[in-house]
């Protein structure tokens, strides 16, 4: 099915899940990779870790290769432009809460420079897409090239949502 429906306010409790009657309070360290990676989007660069022995590149990065097994060999900048690899249109919020108005959401095979990366495998990142969702679901979006629209500088505070969205380029 191209397109997508709606999901009805009334509709929505009735997919399973759980709800909890205390609220959490609890403290997540990011480790190595994602401090790095966090301090990196805070200043307007998206940093990832690769493998050399499998050709992975890991955004947001890892220390160690899932496929091989092994320490990643370095840190690598990718640049903020990148393919539409995928793309859905949310009516729900992230907590089950119906949007007054959808969301897309994509995954963005970024580019990463350099010639040792040139057959690299990069799953994507997924991020929000400044696009109509219309663009999604007419499939237009597929294969479209887009760059991130940061925050502005003084407005960061080293969250992935430093990155507002992909927008189309051009």
């Amino acid at each position: 099915m191209v397109g997508g429906t709606p999901i009805k306010e009334s509709e929505v409790k009735n997919y399973p899940h759980e709800e909890w009657l205390k609220p959490f309070q609890y403290n997540v360290t990011a480790g190595t990779a994602y401090s790095k990676f966090l301090e990196g989007l805070k200043s307007g660069k998206i940093l990832g870790t690769y493998c050399r022995v499998c050709g992975n590149v890991f955004v947001p990065p890892k220390m160690y290769c899932p496929y091989c097994f092994r320490p990643v060999d370095g840190w690598v900048e990718v640049k903020d432009e990148g393919t539409v690899v995928t793309a859905v249109v949310s009516y729900i919020s992230s907590t089950r809460e119906p949007l007054k108005e959808p969301r897309v959401v994509g995954v963005v095979k970024l580019d990463v420079p350099g010639r040792e990366f040139s057959e690299h495998r990069f799953p994507g990142i997924m991020h929000y897409l400044c696009v109509d969702p219309e663009v999604v679901k007419s499939m237009k979006v597929f294969g479209m090239r887009v760059k991130a629209r940061w925050k502005p500088e003084n407005q960061r505070v080293g969250s992935v949502l430093d990155i507002e969205c992909f927008e189309p380029v051009g």
